[in-house]
């Protein structure tokens, strides 16, 4: 397996767990990732959008990065989230996030300040160099209001360290662009759970999802089915997961997904403010959700799933 390959495949944006108090809850935080490692996953992904990074100081960042990469104990990648508006911030914690023994950075596309292509290239390039391990470019226009264009990513995949694009643009004429003319081992993952599987089809090399924070086993079978041609039985996985992926985004992530895992037997659903729990009508959503999925048929949820 090439050093890149070991990227392919399904990568889990953890949700982070919280005290009563508010604080960080470490031994939730490594229990929950134990759980998604028994689920069969390639990667976890610790402070990413799920994980309420921009509620973190960077110092909690740093800290849920080091348990991740002590549960991982390098059975998998740790793909540390290294978001920031501020390019310095996010140099400083692609070289902390190596320093605590992350595997590759994923920087995001700096949101509010909407910087034009050119920022965007020299944001990106900042990172790689700073970091000296595999950096991953994280295109999220719906968080950032600002979109990463093709040739862009395209002239950052010259970079030696970037290895490849999270992309969550939700356009698949802008993801047929970048797979017809990416470098051949510029790795394209999916960072939306609804378009995962059209994006195998045209060649991307897996997935940073969600809802695998709920149903890993079959996520992660989807993805492999996936890259393995059998569209057959990753469909047939997909349209079982569909409801819960659309419940998940019935109010703005993590919201929906952090309830689902408490209501599978998983961490308490504490968020840090603005974000608030979730209406009532959401958790029956939730709840129906997980029935069709199969993940509340004996009453425990996760711990069926991965068993």
């Amino acid at each position: 397996m090439t050093t890149r390959n070991r990227f392919r495949g399904t990568g889990v944006e953890l949700v982070t767990t919280f005290a009563k108090d508010g604080t960080l809850d470490v031994d939730a935080y490594a229990a929950h990732a134990e759980r998604i490692i028994a689920g069969g996953v390639e990667m976890l992904v610790p402070c990413a959008t799920t994980g309420e990074s921009v509620t973190m100081t960077f110092r909690e960042r740093v800290d849920l990065i080091k348990v991740a990469v002590q549960v991982a104990a390098q059975r998998v990648a740790v793909v540390a989230g290294i978001g920031a508006n501020d390019t310095r911030e996010a140099v400083a914690l692609a070289r902390a996030a190596r320093d605590a023994g992350a595997d590759a950075v994923l920087p995001v596309t700096p949101w509010f300040g909407r910087p034009p292509q050119e920022g965007l290239f020299r944001h990106f390039d900042a990172v790689a160099r700073a970091a000296e391990i595999t950096v991953f470019l994280y295109n999220v226009p719906g968080r950032s209001a600002g979109n990463l264009h093709p040739d862009t990513t395209l002239r950052l995949a010259e970079i030696s360290n970037v290895a490849g694009l999270v992309e969550a643009s939700g356009d698949l004429e802008q993801v047929t662009s970048i797979l017809a003319r990416r470098p051949d081992d510029f790795l394209v993952l999916s960072g939306d759970d609804e378009l995962a599987l059209p994006m195998l089809a045209l060649g991307a090399d897996g997935l940073v999802s969600v809802v695998a924070n709920q149903a890993p086993r079959d996520t992660a079978d989807m993805v492999r089915l996936g890259l393995d041609g059998d569209f057959a039985r990753a469909r047939w996985l997909h349209f079982r997961l569909l409801d819960l992926i659309r419940a998940n985004a019935t109010e703005i992530n993590p919201i929906p997904v952090k309830k689902g895992v408490e209501l599978l037997g998983g961490p308490t659903a504490r968020y840090r403010e603005p974000l608030v729990p979730p209406a009532p009508s959401t958790e029956a959503r939730l709840l129906q959700a997980l029935g069709r999925a199969g993940l509340l048929d004996l009453g425990v949820g996760v711990g069926r799933e991965v068993a």
